[in-house]
């Protein structure tokens, strides 16, 4: 084969590669993705990896990682000029770095090659997640979010058990394309046993899912009324928050209206942008105190506790130990007649902000790129270690803000702090797009199967939504409207709380330790054979 037509063979896979990592999930052409092509997703790059040269591999895999996330989350250019270039960056160095490793337990392990790329793949997935940087979006499982059967088994192996499950037939084909035996019949025949252990796991996969779903139709519930605005509350200054209190007070308003036995209303993240608890104590812009005080006051004059998204600010010591205002993205339970006028409302403040656009660490080693980030329409927030949980007469309930949903092990710490419910509060009306908004859906949906709770979403212009504990979506409201959806939430008890809740993402770690044994195993087999080489 000449080194032209090996070139055009490895582009057309690195190609198809970057177009399958984007189809199975909600996408550009479909919100509710293709997730069956998940299952030979991978086919191209086990076998670019497999073809490609030392010299070669790390570029095929910048172009993959570049490619493949400017395909899948296009619309984070929407956001701001910073914003895709970063993450593109961001994961064509991981990819990289993922494609190195993959090569490197290939070479390690030539009769298993593919499948020891495999565990690599499976323990990047789950280093991808990890720290500042990380970032849940095209984990391959939440792909799965449509199909309540199957995603059952995350309650046992969590989202990365079950991506690697779903990943493994991409290895498996890969194996058969690649091996040198003549005829298909004989390829497939090599390599029967590999596949019947994956058929067996999956038909334990399928009857686990069948068998484990629980009826919550019985169970005590809590009704609650979520209110989508369709609108960016950051779009704009003292006109668009007026414009946006108003909007608030009339759907809730109706919300209350339409049914009487709401026990709980729920604005969206930053659905209120004026600190309400510093304005109401400070006082020095006479607007927006004016304006929170209607807050209260309208929110005082109700029979139903509030939960609202705000800028929370308070007076402290900041991360470079300066004395100055600290800004928290919080969730603020109000409770008319008791924490409202004075404002002293129940907080949680925000956990694991956004990379770039909520924290930059970095300020001091990198300047140049704070100041660029500061420059684009960057809001840099304090994060806090609280896990608060809020108890709503009795009711436990959690309030995990914008991508915080994104992330299993946020979840189950709420979970272990007592919740009995997931209350997401989320903007994502700034992207315009609902494969964006599905995509931050497919995710929170594995929340509830994972740890055997409900949820609900309260979003500025959607999903917002209600999800049992089996992971199925009840409800949904119309996607950017004003509109306002009531909800009845099963309440549910901690008593036996699943795998996962008790050991977390322990799937995603084994991975990363079966990688570095790989690497272990495999140099001390390569030393062990230049020593018997050598002896000779």
């Amino acid at each position: 084969m000449t080194k032209g037509k090996n070139v055009l063979i490895n582009l057309g896979l690195l190609l198809s590669g970057i177009f399958l990592f984007a189809l199975p999930h909600p996408n550009f052409i479909t919100v509710e993705g293709f997730p069956l092509l998940s299952y030979f997703a991978f086919i191209p790059v086990f076998i670019l990896v497999k073809r490609a040269s030392w010299k070669s591999v790390w570029i095929y895999g910048l172009l993959y990682g570049t490619g493949a996330y400017c395909l899948f989350v296009y619309w984070l250019a929407i956001f701001n000029p910073v914003s895709m270039p970063v993450i593109a960056g961001m994961y064509a160095l991981y990819l990289m770095l993922a494609f190195l490793a993959m090569k490197g337990a290939s070479v390690l392990f030539p009769k298993y090659d593919i499948f020891a790329q495999w565990v690599v793949w499976c323990a990047y997935e789950y280093v991808k997640t990890l720290g500042f940087p990380g970032f849940s979006y095209g984990v391959t499982a939440y792909s799965h979010w449509r199909w309540t059967l199957i995603i059952q088994i995350a309650s046992v192996i969590g989202v990365f058990g079950l991506s690697a499950v779903i990943t493994f037939p991409s290895a498996w084909f890969a194996t058969v394309i690649s091996d040198r035996a003549d005829g298909w019949l004989q390829k497939v025949k090599n390599h029967r046993i590999s596949g019947i252990i994956w058929l067996v796991l999956f038909a334990f996969v399928i009857v686990y899912g069948i068998v484990s779903p629980m009826d919550y139709s019985q169970n005590e519930t809590k009704k609650i009324a979520l209110i989508q605005t369709n609108s960016d509350p950051w779009d704009g200054g003292d006109s668009v928050y007026k414009r946006d209190l108003k909007t608030l007070e009339r759907l809730s308003d109706a919300a209350i209206a339409a049914d009487s036995g709401v026990e709980l209303v729920v604005w969206p993240e930053t659905a209120f942008i004026p600190r309400i608890t510093y304005h109401y104590k400070h006082r020095q812009n006479p607007m927006l105190y004016e304006l929170v005080s209607e807050l209260l006051e309208y929110i005082n004059s109700k029979s139903v506790p509030f939960v609202v998204g705000n800028d929370d600010c308070v007076k402290g010591y900041n991360i470079d130990g300066v004395y100055t205002d600290i800004d928290y993205n919080a969730a603020l339970l109000f409770r008319p007649g008791e924490n409202v006028i004075p404002p002293e409302p129940d907080k949680y403040w925000k956990n694991h902000l956004v990379p770039f656009t909520e924290h930059f660490p970095f300020k001091k080693q990198l300047p140049v790129i704070y100041k660029m980030l500061e420059e684009n329409d960057t809001h840099f927030w304090e994060s806090s270690d609280e896990k608060t949980v809020f108890d709503l007469n009795g009711f436990k309930f959690c309030t995990p803000i914008c991508f915080e949903d994104t992330f299993g092990d946020i979840a189950r710490d709420f979970t272990l702090n007592g919740a009995q419910a997931i209350v997401n509060m989320s903007n994502d009306a700034w992207a315009r797009t609902a494969s964006c908004q599905y995509q931050h859906l497919a995710m929170g949906v594995f929340r509830t199967v994972e740890n055997r709770i409900p949820a609900v979403r309260a979003t500025s212009s959607g999903q917002t939504v209600l999800i049992d504990p089996n992971g199925k979506i009840l409800k949904m409201a119309e996607p950017f409207e004003e509109t306002y959806l009531i909800c009845e939430l099963p309440v549910v008890n901690n008593e036996s709380p699943t795998l996962y809740t008790r050991f977390g993402d322990y799937a995603g770690k084994l991975f990363v330790y079966l990688t570095f044994m790989l690497y272990v195993a495999g140099i001390a087999l390569v030393i062990m054979r230049k020593i018997k080489n050598g002896q000779k």
